[in-house]
């Protein structure tokens, strides 16, 4: 099998990953699509590791063993982001990305339009 075969799947799933985390807005199909960019990046390492064994007589699998690690690292991110996910949830009654706001933040939003007075009674 030609390398050309899961290079080109592995930039379309690649491709398909980033497109997920930059158009999505549900906190939860961001990090499945982060998932997706990972796997991508595995199945690279594994293709270019077979790839590289057949002309080298001594082979290490280093591709092999990368792809374990990221699986590992991978495991964990998605455990500590759907965790972070839910408290935010459970806090603010929505996983939508646009709508959080930094958690110092109070409900209240100070616009241009928002007076020096309104301001001095919403801090008090």
């Amino acid at each position: 099998m030609h390398l050309a075969y899961p290079a080109v799947l592995s930039a379309l799933l690649f491709c398909t990953g980033l497109y997920g985390v930059l158009a999505r807005r549900n906190a939860i199909l961001v990090l499945m699509s982060v998932e997706l960019m990972l796997n991508a990046v595995n199945l690279n390492l594994v293709a270019f590791d077979v790839w590289l064994s057949r002309a080298a007589e001594e082979t290490l699998h280093s591709g092999q063993a990368l792809t374990l690690f990221t699986i590992a690292i991978a495991a964990a991110e998605i455990g500590i982001g759907l965790a972070i996910v839910l408290a935010v949830y459970r806090n603010r009654g929505t996983s939508d990305i646009d709508k959080l706001r930094d958690t110092a933040e109070g409900p209240e939003t100070e616009g241009p339009d928002t007076s020096a007075a309104e301001k001095a009674e919403a801090t008090a």
